[in-house]
């Protein structure tokens, strides 16, 4: 088997799948590394903090509900989410191409500041490039994130045991199909929004609610199907969720039959996917279902010893099962 892998945009398709378990992650590997979480868990003195970061190329810059900047805070604060922590510190670092207007920096940087705040989170240092005319696509934005563990908590795909229930916090595709209709110019009967929305108050609330989540991951690049399959090969665990349980707003159902593309594989913003022991499931979903973030949780499958370990698989409608998969190449590129 070749071990070549063409680089191309995106970040939830094989290829890119193929570049970091081949390429990217055996360069760095450490024991910190295994974990193979959006964010890692790490000792400091007597507490646990979690550290992540990301990187923002989103094309257009601008979308219905959110933009580049929101985007940005918000990602990193699910990263950090998704570890069972409190986030407290960003960093921002700006790639800003020669050329981009004054008042689109202002709006990006000033949205940012607004999020911030949302998500009581301080950005507290940072930097700032200019690349050439043509060379920066108007602007890139990463960003690096710290969080406080509470005592206690412990939040990993290694975690996840046979039987757990799935659970998405909510209706899934909005915002890759948001940024695809700006960016195709399409229009659609009722307005679609991305769902980009701060997660750390809700995983906090299940917490405190004494629900020991083993494991969650917001489901961003390659959607739930890429989340599902990650944690299935992190935990060695197959999973199985049912088609007629996942939560789709009819419109964004209507506008992913009209592109051909399956919402399974579409970034969501301000969605995660959370795993809890089958006893759990119910008092959790009556937590999720009370804050208005995730007020249209469901309970979309369970962990089982019926599959190969580290895959997925989804019962349809009409009854069998087939495998999940990624696709081979990145079907929505520059959605985040």
């Amino acid at each position: 088997m070749s071990n070549h892998v063409e680089l191309a945009h995106g970040g939830g398709g094989r290829k890119m799948r193929q570049l970091l378990e081949h390429t990217i992650l055996p360069a760095f590997d450490n024991k910190h590394t295994e974990a193979r979480h959006d964010a890692v868990v790490l000792p400091v003195g007597t507490q646990r903090i979690a550290f992540t970061t990301d990187g923002y190329v989103i094309s257009p810059m601008f979308f219905p509900g959110g933009d580049i900047g929101k985007l940005a805070v918000f990602g990193t604060v699910n990263d950090l989410a998704a570890a069972g922590a409190i986030p407290k510190w960003l960093s921002a670092s700006f790639i800003i191409e020669e050329g981009l207007p004054l008042d689109v920096l202002e709006k990006v940087v000033h949205s940012m500041r607004e999020a911030a705040a949302t998500a009581r989170i301080d950005i507290v240092t940072g930097d700032t490039k200019v690349v050439d005319r043509g060379k920066g696509d108007g602007m890139y934005v990463t960003t690096s994130g710290l969080g406080i563990v509470p005592d206690g908590v412990d939040v990993r795909p290694a975690r996840v045991r046979d039987g757990d229930s799935v659970i998405v916090t909510g209706d899934i595709g909005r915002h890759g199909v948001a940024v695809l209709s700006v960016r195709k110019g399409l229009t659609f009967e009722s307005p679609i929004e991305s769902d980009c929305a701060p997660l750390a108050d809700m995983m906090q609330c299940l917490i405190r609610e004494g629900i020991d989540v083993h494991c969650a991951r917001d489901a961003t690049r390659g959607g739930v199907a890429a989340v599902l399959l990650e944690i299935a090969a992190a935990g060695r665990v197959h999973v199985e969720i049912q088609e007629t349980e996942i939560p789709i707003d009819p419109a964004v159902a209507a506008a992913c039959e009209l592109l051909g593309i399956d919402a399974l594989h579409v970034a969501n913003e301000g969605r995660m996917v959370v795993f809890v022991a089958e006893s759990d499931a119910k008092r959790t979903l009556h937590a999720l279902r009370s804050l208005e973030v995730s007020r249209g949780s469901a309970i979309i499958g369970r962990v089982t010893t019926g599959g190969r370990a580290g895959t997925a698989s989804i019962r349809t409608r009409f009854g069998p099962a087939r495998a999940l998969d990624l696709p081979a190449g990145e079907p929505l590129p520059r959605i985040c």
